[in-house]
């Protein structure tokens, strides 16, 4: 008999854990009435060419790959927008190599950093904001005739993971 209580309550136990209980930090903060998002393109403050547009391109494509809704690079007829200003480019020597008894760089960090805010249309509080996002990723120097080569792969990866990453912290409830 007391076999059966016993596994009656840890039935009773493990039923009741699943009924409505998650952990936090799981699901989607996607309001169902934002049909249309507009992402004007980023503020660039980091004085790189062309990284707004990279940036801009590659959160309008990630927001897409989502399905939920329409998105357009305009601030006019939609619910939400996606605004940013990117504050940061920063690209560091964090390994070094002895070439012809000189030390050389020869491995980088390149780190991305921006202020952005998701916020329905009407509304004063944004649904999701943060003053510094930011992401980070390196890169052998090689050959240094191919430095611009390696960096421009370096910013396609960053700018890609930035926004993979930017987009998750924005519709999940991180």
């Amino acid at each position: 008999m007391r076999r059966r209580s016993f596994l009656g309550a840890v039935g009773g136990a493990l039923g009741a854990s699943a009924c409505g209980y998650a952990l936090e930090g799981r699901g989607v903060k996607v309001d169902p009435s934002i049909r249309r998002v507009g992402v004007p393109l980023f503020r660039d403050r980091t004085g790189k060419p062309g990284l707004d547009q990279r940036v801009t391109r590659e959160v309008m494509d990630e927001l897409l790959k989502r399905g939920r809704f329409a998105v357009v690079q305009e601030n006019a007829g939609v619910d939400a927008l996606v605004e940013g200003e990117l504050t940061g480019y920063n690209v560091v020597p964090v390994g070094f190599s002895d070439a012809a008894g000189q030390t050389q760089a020869s491995r980088y960090s390149i780190t991305l950093i921006a202020r952005v805010a998701y916020t329905k249309v009407g509304e004063k509080e944004p649904l999701w904001s943060n003053e510094s996002f930011s992401f980070r990723d390196e890169y052998d120097l090689g050959d240094p005739v191919n430095f611009f080569d390696r960096e421009d792969q370096a910013i396609e990866r960053l700018v890609q993971s930035f926004a993979r990453s930017l987009v998750s912290a924005m519709l999940e409830a991180f």
